[in-house]
């Protein structure tokens, strides 16, 4: 958790470094009028990829198949757009590294691809949640269960 508040509080700064080399480079202006387009850009984006997105799961769901594929990809479209709209040139770089299909397709698989490891493993995917298995022993603890004490009642009214 500590590298991402680390993260957080650098990408700011980062960002703000390189719109001032820009800036410095560029200009003002032309600096500005790229972070206004690639906000515009990020709009029209988040707009037709969810319209995209939606029609093409619907038209799985018709055929009786799941739309996992559909939703990853429009989740990642949504995530490269809102970087769009965040001021910022290396948001934007990101956003389009995501915009671009095989990195997308990269991405996809490898998310995938930890998830079924993680499944076949038949872990959580929290950090605490293996915290007493030790795979070179072999063996799991055992789960602990809820207490659960059966009884009847009658309700008798005065």
């Amino acid at each position: 958790m500590r590298i991402f508040l680390f993260l957080f509080l650098l990408f700011p700064a980062i960002e703000l470094a390189v719109l001032i080399k820009v800036g410095s480079s560029i200009g003002v202006f032309a600096t500005l009028l790229l972070l206004v387009l690639s906000g515009l850009a990020g709009v029209m984006l988040l707009r037709l990829a969810g319209f995209a997105t939606a029609w093409r799961a619907r038209e799985r769901l018709a055929r009786g198949e799941l739309p996992e594929q559909e939703m990853l990809q429009g989740l990642l479209m949504a995530v490269s757009g809102g970087l769009l709209i965040l001021p910022g040139l290396l948001s934007d770089l990101a956003a389009l590294l995501l915009l671009f299909p095989p990195t997308r397709r990269w991405l996809i698989g490898a998310v995938r691809r930890r998830v079924e490891t993680r499944v076949r493993q038949g872990g959580t995917f929290t950090q605490g949640g293996d915290a007493d298995f030790d795979p070179r022993a072999g063996e799991r603890p055992p789960i602990q269960r809820p207490n659960v004490i059966e009884g009847e009642y009658e309700r008798k009214d005065r």
